[in-house]
């Protein structure tokens, strides 16, 4: 628990096997529950994940499009003062439709606020009670990571994210309506009961995209954003994605949340939404 708030952790991972359970290792202890998300990896990653929860399996189905079979932690299982939830999709839902897996069920446990993380251990978790403090301060609804805050964080990011961040950028702030936004492929994010409540789940993409379509649909549910600064860190590992594929499959995805928004805002219901800002 966090300032009198609770908290849980949606890590969703697929092929982690080597940087997953350091992660849920350096989760702070002040997080009530940490919700592994395994997306039908095809390596260890599961295998470590239960044996970070000292996890029995069992026959309970998670309440996502995807199938999932949630695990059931024992009492000692997890970090010292954590409950680890291991979380196992049947077929690759990606990386939106695993965030919306652990979104689920930290809806269901009824936790405060709701942090994301990666699980190639690139997050700086020591620094998760700053993503906190706006939520519940109530400052903001949700609050996410900002890496183009300052110069040298954005020397440290790859020229080719870096590119692709600042176009992203641009775009989003025109989809989403927050207009001092930066740094919207920050997968590093806090957001409260209420907001992750408002929102429709089951319409947020399972794959690229999610993160900015997210946002459009909490600009129209009016909830405060804030950017939080982070620093960049970033490994040795090599990114599979497809660059120009993802700009122009995200940037369509953008045009049609665009859409969708003025639609939302400003036809049905006649007026605009609100954006916040900290630190």
């Amino acid at each position: 628990m966090y300032r009198d708030h609770t908290v849980g952790v949606v890590v969703p991972a697929y092929n982690e096997v080597e940087h997953v359970g350091t992660v849920i290792e350096k989760v702070p202890s002040f997080v009530d529950r940490v919700y592994a998300v395994d997306d039908c990896s095809t390596d260890g990653t599961w295998e470590v994940i239960c044996d970070h929860a000292t996890c029995e399996p069992a026959a309970e189905t998670a309440p996502s499009a995807a199938t999932a079979t949630r695990a059931t932690p024992v009492a000692d299982g997890g970090t010292a003062a954590t409950t680890v939830v291991p979380i196992r999709h049947d077929q690759n839902a990606g990386a939106g439709g695993a965030l919306k897996t652990g979104y689920r069920h930290a809806l269901l446990d009824g936790m405060d606020v709701t942090v994301s993380i990666d699980a190639d251990d690139q997050m700086d978790l020591s620094r998760m009670d700053r993503l906190l403090d706006p939520v519940v301060e109530g400052t903001a609804g949700f609050a996410k990571g900002n890496r183009l805050a300052d110069a040298s964080s954005r020397e440290e990011m790859p020229t080719f994210r870096l590119v692709g961040n600042v176009i992203l950028t641009g775009l989003t702030k025109i989809s989403s309506g927050y207009w001092r936004m930066r740094d919207p492929q920050n997968g590093y994010t806090a957001i409260s009961y209420d907001a992750l409540a408002a929102i429709d789940l089951d319409s947020v993409p399972d794959g690229w995209g999610y993160l900015n379509d997210l946002l459009a649909r909490l600009n129209v549910a009016g909830v405060a954003v804030a950017d939080v600064r982070m620093p960049a860190r970033y490994g040795d590992e090599e990114s599979t994605i497809d660059f120009w594929q993802y700009v122009r499959y995200t940037s369509l995805s953008l045009l049609r949340m665009y859409l969708w928004r003025l639609r939302e805002t400003y036809v049905r219901r006649g007026g605009d939404s609100t954006e916040g800002e900290y630190g």
